[in-house]
């Protein structure tokens, strides 16, 4: 994979813009003509049940998926084509829902190092990125453990340690605390609570969404609509 140069952030704007997007997936219209934007400093909450399309949001949002109608801008900039998502990934990064979809390095530490390397950074800043963040999440003691002997909440806390190397100005989280017992997704909380990037969660979990959002949506029948804070 090629080294792909940061694009330059516009100071002013939504960091992700949203027009009439429209997903059909396996014959099924899954998201319609969906609006949404999201601003510095937000900590947005997308609530709906399984099936829903919260992942398919988050996919089309990254350019992963092909939509069927509607405009995508990130950071100002019209994503059509896959150079244009190429250009601003990493400064928008996505944790998937499953971590083995996103851990690709034979160990912890080399995972944590790929990102920063393929957008450019040199190899001792992306190794200093990746012990950082390990260190932050409280989990140096995994850095040379093979990613496949890992636990299902270990490749969690591993898979935002790799997103977190990549300092995104946006963070989109598929399920964030799926798989962790309640004092790992405490911590889980309490470390995307610290981070300084926007935030979009699509959640079940009351704990993530109550402590973070900043802004409650829920998306029903391809549908996205707000919440109540209190709601």
């Amino acid at each position: 994979m090629g080294v792909q140069a940061r694009e330059v952030i516009p100071e002013h704007g939504p960091l992700l813009q949203i027009k009439g997007l429209s997903v059909r997936r396996q014959n099924h219209d899954v998201l319609h003509a969906i609006s949404l934007e999201i601003h510095s400093g937000e900590r947005v909450s997308i609530e709906g049940a399984i099936g829903s399309g919260k992942s398919t949001l988050l996919w089309a949002a990254m350019g992963l998926i092909e939509r069927q109608a509607g405009e995508i801008q990130i950071f100002s900039k019209p994503c059509v084509t896959e150079p244009d998502f190429a250009r601003v990934r990493g400064q928008i990064a996505l944790m998937f829902q499953d971590p083995d979809d996103q851990l690709i390095g034979p160990t912890v530490l080399e995972d944590l190092e790929f990102g920063p390397l393929n957008l450019g950074v040199d190899r001792r800043q992306s190794r200093d990125r990746a012990r950082q963040v390990l260190s932050q999440l409280g989990i140096e003691s995994l850095a040379e453990r093979a990613v496949g002997t890992l636990s299902g909440g270990q490749k969690r806390l591993v898979a935002l340690a790799g997103v977190m190397a990549l300092e995104p100005r946006l963070l989109l989280l598929d399920e964030p605390t799926a798989s962790l017992d309640r004092a790992a997704a405490e911590g889980m909380v309490e470390v995307l609570a610290s981070l300084p990037c926007a935030l979009v969660l699509a959640s079940h979990d009351p704990l993530c969404i109550e402590a973070l959002s900043t802004r409650r949506l829920t998306l029903r029948e391809g549908v996205l609509g707000s919440r109540s804070l209190t709601g």
